[in-house]
């Protein structure tokens, strides 16, 4: 077995180390089709798997293959993605033809800057490659499938709030699945969702919060070093590496082995509250939709909102507090927050700690409750 190898890429100088093993997944060949989202480097990629079965004894009686492409945003790589699937058929029908991956690089490249550092270009895996420069795009937002995000919610149910605590604590967030993994790869984007704060100068100071996407053995050194990042893999042995992570979330199952976290995977009945007002708007949305035909507001819009708000209001009660003759976070200021005094102090403390608010007095009903 020759395992995975880059059979075609462009440019052709492009250092495209391991992208192999990034852009197909390990125990791919269990699934007929997939996609996959990773980080190579400062770029993120994305590529489609598709594996046939086909009359040869030297292929096993499989044919798999993987077309891709890498670009320094991840957020408009989804664009791609029907071309993709459409070229990963071609090239396990008849491999060998690169005419079109040739044109799509010829034409995307365009839009990269002329000099020399930023022809950024392109890579990944049995396959190829093109860049894209999304400063030519103002939206940031991930143009993802409809539905994602409700996927997600109905997937993760009302552990979505100990997710968002994590996130919003910018803690290092290992996802564990089997194949297929390009819909495991949406959790790592909507685990990112739940920690966005829209408030000049908060934040400024704590790690970025970044998704891996797909992760396998050899990023372990890469991932050693972050000290926050959401990512996946299909690689159970990633589970025994508690070093490596602060949250383990095998399937639906969100697991720590740090004593310090383990009361947050405990849901307060602010979290239970936050929830059911969640699944309210979402019902309203859905109605709305049926009811008038509105299109415009999407649910994703709605779960992106709705969790920016509570970090807004979070962090705007923090900094009135601090701002006060009497900078003590008391229990009226917790409610202020939309957290529960009792059972989000822990939660609290963490933050206060990670976002720098540790001139703040926490009053005594808060610390003995």
């Amino acid at each position: 077995a020759l395992g995975n190898m880059l059979e075609w890429c462009l440019p052709k100088d492009m250092d495209l180390d391991g992208v192999e093993f990034k852009a197909i997944a390990s125990g791919s060949h269990r699934v007929s089709t997939d996609f996959i989202y990773f980080r190579k480097g400062c770029y993120f990629g994305l590529a489609c798997f598709a594996n046939m079965a086909v009359e040869s004894t030297v292929e096993r009686g499989a044919r798999m293959k993987s077309v891709g492409i890498l670009s320094p945003s991840y957020t408009l790589l989804y664009r791609y993605m029907s071309f993709l699937e459409h070229q990963v058929r071609l090239q396990l029908q008849s491999p060998g033809h690169y005419s079109h991956l040739e044109a799509f690089y010829e034409d995307k490249r365009a839009l990269l800057p002329p000099s020399g550092d930023a022809v950024v270009t392109a890579l990944p895996a049995n396959a190829w490659s093109a860049a894209i420069n999304h400063s030519m795009h103002p939206e940031m937002k991930i143009t993802h499938p409809a539905g994602c995000m409700s996927h997600f919610i109905r997937f993760f149910g009302e552990q979505i709030m100990v997710l968002w605590k994590l996130a919003l604590l910018r803690r290092r967030i290992l996802i564990f699945s089997p194949p297929p993994v390009g819909v495991v790869c949406y959790r790592v984007y909507c685990c990112c969702c739940l920690a966005n704060i829209s408030i000049p100068g908060v934040g400024v100071a704590v790690p970025e919060f970044r998704p891996f996407f797909y992760v396998n053995v050899a990023d372990i050194s890469a991932l050693e070093n972050e000290l926050s990042y959401v990512a996946c893999t299909t690689e159970k042995i990633f589970e025994e590496k508690k070093d490596l992570y602060d949250v383990y979330v095998d399937n639906q199952n969100v697991k720590t082995y740090r004593d310090g976290l383990k009361p947050l995977l405990r849901l307060s009945t602010a979290d239970r509250e936050k929830y059911r007002k969640l699944t309210e708007q979402r019902q309203m949305l859905l109605y709305s939709q049926e009811e008038n035909g509105d299109c415009v507001s999407s649910e994703e819009d709605l779960f992106i909102l709705f969790f920016l708000e509570q970090n807004n209001r979070i962090f705007q009660t923090l900094s009135e507090v601090a701002g006060s003759p009497d900078p003590t976070v008391t229990q009226e200021s917790v409610r202020a927050m939309g957290l529960d005094p009792h059972g989000d102090r822990l939660f609290l403390l963490h933050l206060l700690e990670i976002y720098g608010y540790d001139t703040l007095l926490v009053s005594e009903q808060l610390c003995c409750s």
